[in-house]
């Protein structure tokens, strides 16, 4: 979802950085991002404080973390650009569509709700539902089981090395969004079919040949 259907990835890290500033530690914004992203809060916010934090103390600066996320980023809410076309293609043909995001409840309601897709997605699979974040492929190989389909009949898009690396410990060929990364960033990852800025050009046949499928 974030640096996928939304390009967010930025005020996700502002709102991080302002946090571990708050508890007298100093991050880079780009080493932090490159480190952490596709990473679950409680990871996050054990690897990053080094603190073996209670579920409790964990729950308290994540609500505060996203809540201050959500205040930033309000303002700038979009949807990538040629995604609602994209996602309106692929209906179109019968695909099934999940969001695997390891963002919690509020924000995933903030952010399909607020962009008025929520309908596209049969299945939503948010942190609440998985134990390991990416590049664990728990998450993409749960949001397979939900959908009831193989995980090789899966096409992953992702902006992050991370969930790249999860979605081929998975079994799924990918798309990178390069909202976050570079293509160059990624070129040890074997299983992408395309490298793309956003949705506009991303044509739904092309990419079924691409995965070696074809659609009437």
């Amino acid at each position: 979802m974030d640096g996928t259907l939304v390009d967010n990835m930025k005020y996700h890290t502002q709102a991080w950085l302002a946090l571990f500033e708050s508890l007298g530690i100093h991050l880079e914004a780009d080493d932090f991002q490159r480190n952490t992203t596709g990473k679950t809060n409680p990871e996050i916010l054990r690897k990053i404080t080094g603190r073996n934090l209670s579920d409790i103390e964990i729950q308290d600066l994540a609500n505060q973390k996203e809540a201050n996320y959500r205040k930033l980023y309000r303002p700038h809410l979009a949807a990538i650009n040629g995604l609602v076309s994209f996602l309106s293609s692929a209906k179109e043909y019968h695909i099934p569509m999940a969001v695997a995001t390891s963002a919690g409840r509020q924000n995933i309601k903030f952010t399909l709700e607020g962009l008025q897709i929520k309908s596209f997605f049969g299945v939503v699979v948010g942190s609440e539902d998985i134990l390991n974040g990416k590049p664990d492929p728990e998450i993409f190989l749960t949001t397979a089981h939900r959908l009831q389909v193989q995980p090789k009949d899966c096409i992953v898009f992702e902006d992050s090395h991370f969930g790249l690396e999860a979605a081929d410990r998975a079994g799924m060929k990918a798309v990178l969004l390069t909202t976050s990364h570079q293509p160059v960033e990624m070129c040890n990852q074997t299983n992408i079919l395309l490298a793309v800025s956003d949705f506009s050009g991303l044509d739904i046949h092309a990419l079924l040949r691409a995965s070696g499928e074809n659609i009437i």
